[in-house]
């Protein structure tokens, strides 16, 4: 095992990650430690209260990692470590503890775009991307479309204007009193419901941008105005607006750019709605449908590595410098 291993370090956020995976993906440990617990009376993350956790947490959770993979500094290709985007006081928590291994370990150290690990999260565990292909990157700070022809190249198709999907569920969440995160309580809640409320759908005509926080005000008015709304019913209308916005600039961006696969990634992609949306979708159309296992849709330090062995593949190790407002065109 000696050498074909990248040791990733996740800390954009709130939860701590790390994980050593090899060349083709296969995971060989991954260990996240999360702060919803912390997070939760706030009804999102407090960054202050991030940065410190991730201090508590980053030593021993390497120490699990590499325990867990039975890996010692010699069995590491490289250390690769989020530097953007992300929450400023989370990142340097990252950066700076992989930067100390890779000092005294005398190993290579790459800054990864987060957004790219997300792209690489569906090859965890098997392949399962055909290039060309067209992405739907879907998370709490990000709701973006776009097109692959490998790897490393990317264009982007469209893009919110304003909030993205995971940041309306979580305030819709936050407005009808759910918790937090809002995202897995909405869709599980939407599943009881039925879909009664008209709501607007932003954009749907309009382009490959979208727009959620007309969607997000539309249901604050009802709410207001009808306060005995069945919360299950809102859920479903809410999801079922977000779900018809998101699979018809899909299809829309399959139609401007045929592409073999679409690839559904982001802390969104866990939602069983858009799950069972996109089959749809790729079935109609022709094309494979793409999607990380559940256990890798959220943040995890297992993209972050194998984001790193492209990295290696392309000669390029970015320096591992915060950059909090990294944008996913940038390597």
């Amino acid at each position: 095992m000696s050498g074909n291993l990248i040791l990733g370090i996740e800390s954009s956020c709130d939860d701590t990650a790390v994980a050593l995976v090899d060349g083709e993906g296969v995971v060989h440990a991954s260990e996240v430690v999360s702060q919803t617990e912390i997070h939760a009376e706030w009804g999102g993350v407090y960054p202050e209260f991030a940065s410190r956790a991730h201090v508590r947490a980053i030593v021993p959770t390497i120490d699990r990692a590499m325990n867990g993979a039975g890996a010692t500094q010699d069995d590491l290709k490289a250390i690769a470590v989020t530097r953007g985007p992300g929450l400023i006081g989370s990142l340097l928590v990252g950066l700076n503890a992989a930067s100390g291994l890779a000092t005294a370990w005398g190993k290579d150290i790459i800054g990864v775009n987060h957004l790219r690990g997300h792209l690489r999260s569906a090859d965890l565990e098997e392949k399962r991307v055909e290039f060309p292909a067209t992405i739907l990157l879907v998370s709490g700070g990000h709701t973006i479309l776009a097109h692959m022809t490998d790897a490393a190249s990317i264009s982007i198709l469209g893009r919110t204007r304003d909030d993205s999907v995971g940041e309306a569920y979580d305030k819709v969440a936050r407005m009808m009193d759910l918790g937090y995160p809002g995202g897995p309580v909405i869709d599980k809640l939407a599943k009881e419901g039925q879909d009664t409320i008209d709501l607007p759908r932003p954009m749907i005509r309009e382009g490959l941008d979208f727009s959620f926080s007309g969607l997000k005000s539309s249901v604050v008015r009802h709410l207001e105005k009808n306060p005995d709304i069945p919360p299950a019913d809102m859920a479903a209308s809410f999801v079922a607006s977000c779900m018809d916005v998101l699979l018809v600039k899909c299809r829309r961006a399959l139609e401007a750019k045929p592409a073999r696969s679409l690839v559904v990634v982001g802390g969104v992609a866990a939602s069983p709605q858009l799950r069972a949306g996109a089959q749809e979708v790729t079935e109609d159309m022709g094309v494979a449908l793409c999607l990380p296992p559940l256990r890798w849709s959220t943040d995890n330090a297992a993209m972050i590595a194998l984001a790193g062995w492209d990295y290696v593949a392309l000669g390029s190790a970015p320096e591992p410098a915060a950059q909090p407002g990294l944008s996913i065109e940038q390597l």
